[in-house]
């Protein structure tokens, strides 16, 4: 939006295909994409300091409002200046608006992004999800939180609100989380339930945004659903590209970006994310929810997502698997007892140059909480690195050259 000190300009194309480089600009600061968004749920990339977070190359960070609004409340995280204050952390600032959560720790029914359904069956299938802890109906979902059993319930306007007053560069509206295993007829109200709330969303975050005009802009992407069906999910797209809005002031505006959410089906991930792109807007910046595997990573920057955060690279760093150019491997491992080699020859972290295998192997056997550090730091820096060298590629013209090369060796074993 002009004048708000948010926006997006696209910069290299790909050749054929969807994919390119640009720069979203925020109050905060500027990413350049695409880009890998380091997952901080808690306002802290688990494990690590901040300097740590930006010395591995992370150009912003994603925090939870589920999570945040349960502890320590979004007023605190408001009262200490917003999110990047609160965490010390000095550029851009994300948050998603807790949809997945509600419903993922709510339910208690594990979702997952890139889902590999093969080997479902009928009796798979649920109609409604599952409803423990959750409960979804056109208004909002009640749910219960994980820390205390306490009921909550959010609707679009509280995710929104609690998402102004954590104060990040880019918010996310409020969606219905679903799965692969919600049948066709269930997928269809929600996404006609997702695109609702989506307006509700757009109206409340403009309404915040003339209250609360002495602040930085916080930019607002609307998220399409649509499981594993081409026709939901254009629908959904061209349905949040239209949308928009009049706001207390006259202004009419829609959402400033999108994200591409819910459960996809990872042999076909690249697939949807091209419907999902080629129906939004080339002006506004796409974000993949959840993705950061190497082989979903160019599949997706290919067929036009700009921006990714995953939690993966942090969570399994923590459980001693770290990455490296040929693939990923357990450093706990016996063979790694005497290796006193680098993680990985090619990385430049801070982990790889100063650690060998053998002290990350010691640590994690020792459980000593360095473990968790230094191979956060590794994980953090390799996948922020790798979307990097996907963004050179592409304005080199080598990207073909260097998606076969890389993943030719990664997934060689």
């Amino acid at each position: 939006m002009s004048g708000t000190g948010f926006g997006f300009a696209v910069e290299d194309r790909l050749d054929g295909r969807l994919g390119r480089t640009g720069t979203i600009t925020t109050p905060h600061g500027v990413v350049r994409t695409p880009a890998f968004v380091a997952v901080g749920t808690r306002a802290t990339v688990r494990a690590v300091l901040p300097e740590a977070v930006a010395a591995v190359g992370a150009q912003a960070v994603l925090a939870n409002a589920y999570h945040l609004y349960l502890q320590p409340g979004a007023d605190i995280v408001e009262e200490a200046g917003g999110l990047g204050a609160f965490m010390h952390w000095p550029g851009p600032t994300f948050t998603d608006s807790g949809g997945f959560q509600v419903m993922s720790l709510g339910v208690g029914f594990k979702k997952v992004l890139a889902m590999d359904v093969s080997g479902l069956t009928d009796d798979d299938v649920i109609a409604e999800g599952r409803t423990r802890r959750a409960a979804v109906d056109d208004d909002g979902v009640t749910f219960t939180s994980h820390l205390d059993g306490s009921r909550h319930r959010f609707t679009p306007e509280v995710s929104v609100q609690i998402q102004h007053r954590l104060g990040a560069d880019i918010t996310f509206a409020f969606d219905e989380l679903t799965t692969l295993m919600n049948t066709r007829d269930y997928q269809e109200r929600s996404v006609q339930r997702t695109h609702a709330w989506a307006e509700r969303c757009l109206r409340e975050h403009r309404r915040l945004t003339v209250e609360r005009a002495d602040r930085p802009y916080q930019a607002l992407f609307g998220v399409v659903q649509g499981a594993q069906y081409e026709d939901l999910r254009r629908r959904a797209a061209r349905g949040l590209a239209a949308l928009e809005v009049e706001g207390p002031d006259g202004v009419r505006a829609g959402f400033d970006g999108f994200g591409i959410g819910g459960a996809l089906e990872k042999q076909n991930l690249g697939t949807i994310t091209g419907w999902v792109a080629s129906e939004l807007p080339e002006d506004r910046p796409r974000h993949m929810l959840g993705i950061s595997e190497p082989d979903d990573v160019f599949a997706c920057v290919e067929n036009g997502a700009d921006t990714f955060d995953c939690v993966s690279p942090s969570r399994v760093a923590r459980n001693a698997a770290l990455y490296t150019r040929d693939g990923r491997f357990n450093v706990d491992t016996a063979a790694n007892r005497r290796a006193f080699v680098p993680i990985d020859d090619d990385c430049d972290c801070y982990t790889c140059t100063h650690y060998t295998r053998a002290y990350l192997h010691h640590l994690f056997k020792a459980k000593e909480m360095l473990s968790a550090t230094l191979g956060t730091i590794h994980n953090e820096r390799f996948v922020v690195r790798l979307v990097d060298d996907i963004r050179t590629a592409i304005g080199d013209g080598r990207y073909d050259d260097f998606k076969t090369e890389f993943l030719g060796r990664y997934y060689a074993r």
